[in-house]
Formats: structure tokens, sequence, C-alpha cells
């Protein structure tokens, strides 16, 4: 099986790495385990990045701009999605997506195939790995989270032709240095998520606990598809 696993560990008295070994050893030498590893502050035009500036002057906003680090795949911290995903990033073998803001990092098997092709333009569409995902007919496992950050779901954005917006990030050049690049995308929309899951009826997902705090597990081919008909239907 291929697992993206989204988990907030707070609260269910579990280890990361603890985790981590049983995720891998439930999927086995052929499994592989997927987890976003996202570093939305890489950016000027992020929600992330506004709030690290707030209330600073016009000139410290360009200072903290200036001083920014480039994106390292090998070396950037993820940021916000949880001590799992730096588990899984920092182990040794860990393969990392290349994209500087929503990059994935993956444990087992395949997980050079799924994340390699990672375009700079594509947060997370056809040319990320979460279509790799779908292609290969992942599941997706949800520990002490709702919906509401299923990131499988902004592959429905795409394929439903969201409206785009510009986005700016630091990004490392070939000689070391570093440079901004701009780029139009999909604006990444989640406000609804909650509401497209809580209509996922199909019967497609199975309810578990892990430290007293409720686990979801389901396939993701099914969620994306139901997202693209729910955001179709609904979305203005």
């Amino acid at each position: 099986m291929i697992l993206l696993v989204h988990a907030s560990l707070h609260g269910t008295g579990v280890r990361s790495d603890t985790l981590r070994d049983a995720l891998l050893e439930a999927l086995g030498p052929e499994g592989t385990l997927v987890t976003p590893a996202f570093t939305a502050a890489n950016s000027d035009t992020s929600d992330a990045h506004r709030a690290l500036v707030a209330g600073l002057t016009p000139a410290e906003v360009r200072e903290f701009r200036r001083a920014m680090p480039p994106f390292d795949p090998a070396t950037t911290p993820s940021q916000g999605v949880g001590r799992l995903a730096e588990a899984i990033r920092t182990t040794p073998g860990a393969v990392r997506s290349t994209h500087p803001q929503t990059s994935f990092a993956a444990l087992g098997r395949r997980a050079a195939e799924l994340l390699t092709d990672h375009a700079p333009d594509c947060h997370l569409g056809e040319e990320s790995p979460l279509g790799a995902l779908y292609r290969a007919a992942a599941h997706v496992l949800l520990i002490n989270v709702a919906y509401q950050v299923c990131t499988a779901f902004h592959l429905a954005e795409y394929r439903i032709g969201a409206p785009l917006r510009t986005y700016r990030c630091v990004v490392r050049k070939p000689d070391g240095g570093k440079k901004w690049t701009e780029y139009e995308d999909v604006h990444l929309d989640d406000s609804d998520f909650g509401a497209i899951g809580a209509a996922f009826t199909w019967g497609m997902e199975r309810k578990g606990h892990l430290g007293g705090r409720q686990a979801l597990f389901f396939p993701m081919r099914e969620a994306v598809d139901h997202a693209v008909g729910w955001m179709t239907e609904k979305r203005h």
C-alpha cells in the first residue's frame, strides 16, 4: 500500500518516531509512507509569511525578506505539518520532492518514483506528488486531524479549473546563491474542506483510534472524485 498520512500527535501520548516505525512496519517492505513537508513561509505571498512580518516596519519587512534563506529540500524543515512529518523527512533514506512551498517526503519502495516529478509551478496538481499518488491508488490516513487538512482535496481544485493567482518564493540557484521566483498557479482554498469531508458518505472510510484520538482511513481516488463532484456543484 501507498499511504499519505496527516497527523497531529498533540494529546495522543505517541512519539513521532514510534508512530513512523509502526506505520512502516504495517506497510511492509513493499509499502510507501508519504507525508506533506510544506514550507509555506518560504514566500512573501503566503499567510504564513504575513504572520511573521506582522507589526514590522516597511524597512524591517524588506530586511526580513532579504535575509530569508532559499528552500533546500535536503535541509529546510517542514512547517506546520506536525512532528510525524519531520520524523519522516529526517529519516535516513527519505526522499523529498523539490517544490519550494508544497514539497512531500516519503519512505519506502516507491518513494522516489512518486516524488521525483514536482513541477515548480504546480503546488498540488497533476504534476505534483498528489497527481502521482492518485494514479497509484494511494490511501489517506488522518490521525487526530479532520478533513479540513486533507491535502488530497486540493487535487480536485485543479480538476475543476479553479482560479489562478500569483505566488512568489525564494529558491537556491545552481551556483549556491538564491533568487526569487514568481509563477501562476491555482488559488488554493481549503475553507470548504470540512463540508466536503462531511458529505463523503460512500462508506469508504474506516474509523479507529490512536492514543484516544480519532483516526480516519480512506482511498484517495474516491475522496478526490467526490471532491470534484462537490466543488463542481457547490463552488461558484
